[in-house]
């Protein structure tokens, strides 16, 4: 069997393909405008087969009556009321939950998004609490930000996620939130410090801090670009935290990560001892399995004595993000005659306090 003709379809899905691919089609032709699933783009990739886009059928063709579409649904409401959009929106409906119960979310606030393939993304929407989602509230949108389904306006913040998207294909999903943690990093303008905590060494890493601008503009929308394919959490100053993963269950466990992390961090630096870091040859060890996850982290090119970003001092335990040409410029280095000065003076003044006693 060598070509399938599925031009009469306006939704490819995995059971489609089925029986083709088993009988080891070779061509798969669909209508120009038809949109695929995301298991049937995965059918077709893992079955060799080549996917060929051309001019809908003719009426002519041998298609059965109740096979098309009705005239009042559109190729993207029916992609919107797909089986797999319905499994992504109970996903996002469970995780918008979970964020809620955590805290890391309040009154309208956080946004969450799924891709359903390359051309349609699946959103919430404005104005509505993450702990009162339904199947009815999302809004299915292009790469472009347009609406094309759900009955509700899209979330104002979805050009953020969009870029996400369109700068790293392996995105399948993007969170954005406020944990109270992660966030006190966000709005002192620190990133925390790497290489304390082994599963936020594989989950997460090495964060960046994106500059403020005003939320819901395009101009915030694209001050993650410069980190983005090398980070899959972002702080975003004065505001709160964005990730990306391949599901949007994997994405909401590195927010709740990175806020544990970042939590415990604050409360070491209560207890008046230095924070104590995972050797570099053992920090080695945990990238080289990240590396293999297919995770993203940008001390993968660094050599091993820079893979580990903290201070030797207890009151160092956030790092701030250095400028460009002037890597001192977020503490004070001293000279040894200014040091010796320095410990000469302390010296000088605690013994007269004893004699004075």
């Amino acid at each position: 069997m060598g070509t399938m003709d599925l031009r009469h379809l306006s939704v490819v899905t995995e059971l489609d393909l089925v029986a083709g691919v088993r009988q080891g089609v070779r061509e798969i032709r669909v209508c120009e405008k038809a949109l695929l699933t995301p298991s049937a783009i995965d059918c077709i990739r893992d079955s060799g087969a080549t996917l060929v886009r051309v001019p809908p059928a003719s009426p002519a063709s041998a298609v059965p009556p109740d096979a098309a579409p009705t005239p009042a649904q559109s190729p993207a409401e029916i992609l919107y009321r797909s089986p797999e959009a319905t499994a992504l929106k109970e996903e996002i409906i469970r995780v918008g939950r979970k964020l809620w119960e955590r805290q890391f979310v309040d009154g309208n606030g956080g946004n969450i998004s799924g891709r359903l393939n390359d051309r349609y993304i699946l959103c919430t929407p404005t104005q509505c609490s993450k702990a009162d989602l339904t199947p009815d509230d999302f809004a299915l949108v292009d790469m472009d930000g347009n609406q094309v389904a759900g009955t509700r306006p899209r979330s104002t913040e979805i050009f953020l996620h969009l870029e996400i998207y369109k700068s790293v294909p392996a995105a399948r999903a993007v969170l954005h939130c406020h944990p109270p943690h992660a966030t006190a990093y966000a709005i002192t303008g620190t990133v925390p410090p790497t290489c304390l905590i082994p599963e936020h060494e594989l989950l997460v890493g090495s964060v960046a801090l994106a500059p403020y601008e005003t939320p819901g503009t395009p101009e915030f929308a694209r001050t993650v670009l410069p980190f983005v394919a090398d980070h899959n959490m972002i702080l975003l100053q004065n505001h709160g935290v964005v990730c990306w993963a391949d599901s949007v269950t994997h994405a909401e466990w590195g927010a709740e990560v990175v806020d544990n992390y970042c939590r415990t961090i604050i409360l070491a630096g209560h207890l008046g001892a230095p924070l104590v870091h995972i050797p570099n040859r053992k920090a080695v060890d945990l990238l080289e399995t990240k590396r293999k996850a297919g995770l993203p982290d940008p001390r993968y090119a660094l050599p091993e004595c820079q893979l580990c970003d903290l201070p030797e001092f207890p009151d160092g335990i956030t790092v701030r993000p250095r400028e460009s040409g002037n890597p001192g410029a977020d503490h004070l280095e001293l000279g040894s005659e200014e040091l010796e000065t320095l410990v000469q003076a302390i010296t000088d003044q605690v013994m007269a306090a004893l004699k004075r006693d």
